[in-house]
């Protein structure tokens, strides 16, 4: 049986989350998220494997136009989409060619190395701001249409309940929430410029949504908690008030 879930987050935001483990100990699951565009294109965060069920509801959405690499170490499965969908562009930032073993991937933009006012063909869709101060360097987007923020390691809410859903047996996992003493310190830990993370932790903090898509973590919904202790079962999206989650989360870089 697959172990990657598949579902419409909302209205043409599919999400594919599945098991996955930081330095193979720490379980803190996958997720990739394809969007359909306005002009019927498709974009897609690529973080997970490209499994033939992956591959076939993005073929479903429509044409693959752009890849995303949304930091410098969400980069395993990016020669797979590559091959996949060779007509699209693929976007990532500098720092992953740093890391990446196939240095064969060509790249048709980088956030890092491409001037900050670079516009890459989505942004009517979808905006985007480079963390350049984050160790990671990662990059927060907006779905304006949803009010959909995604993100990969920018902030994380674990458990990673969906990811594991499939997965038989007990699964520990460590729990992390925005508004956490922990959450705040391990940012703080990850910053590298501490200027720069104010400015970008207060653009996103200014950008309207109140759904939130990381690849790694858990929903802060109470509804979807209480399913949780009843069914084992919840969707990883923090479905509302995700502003305020992100505003406590960066509150150091914010206030």
């Amino acid at each position: 049986m697959s172990d990657t879930v598949i579902r419409e987050v909302t209205k043409g935001v599919w999400t594919f989350s599945r098991p996955f483990a930081r330095y193979g100990v720490l379980p803190m699951g996958g997720r990739s998220t394809a969007i359909k565009l306005s002009d019927g294109g498709v974009w897609v965060l690529a973080s997970t494997p490209l499994t033939e069920e992956t591959k076939r509801k993005i073929d479903e959405l429509g044409q693959v136009k752009y890849i995303i690499n949304a930091d410098a170490v969400h980069h395993l499965f990016l020669g797979e989409f590559r091959r996949a969908y060779p007509d699209a562009k693929l976007i990532g930032v500098a720092d992953t060619l740093k890391r990446i073993d196939d240095k064969s991937i060509r790249f048709d933009g980088l956030w890092g190395r491409d001037s900050p006012d670079t516009e890459y063909g989505f942004e009517g869709d979808i905006k985007h701001c480079y963390f350049s101060g984050f160790r990671n360097k990662d990059v927060a987007f907006l779905h304006v249409a949803s009010k959909s923020l995604i993100e990969a390691d920018l902030l994380l809410n674990l458990p990673a309940t969906e990811q594991y859903s499939k997965c038989s047996g007990w699964i520990p996992q460590a729990t992390l929430k925005p508004s956490s003493w922990a959450q705040q310190k391990i940012l703080q830990s990850l910053a590298t410029n501490v200027e720069d993370m104010k400015r970008d932790a207060r653009t996103v903090a200014s950008w309207d949504f109140d759904r939130i898509i990381p690849c790694h973590g858990v929903s802060n919904n109470r509804f979807h908690a209480f399913m949780l202790a009843t069914y084992r079962r919840i969707q990883d999206v923090i479905e509302r008030d995700g502003n305020k989650a992100w505003r406590e989360a960066y509150k150091f870089f914010i206030d």
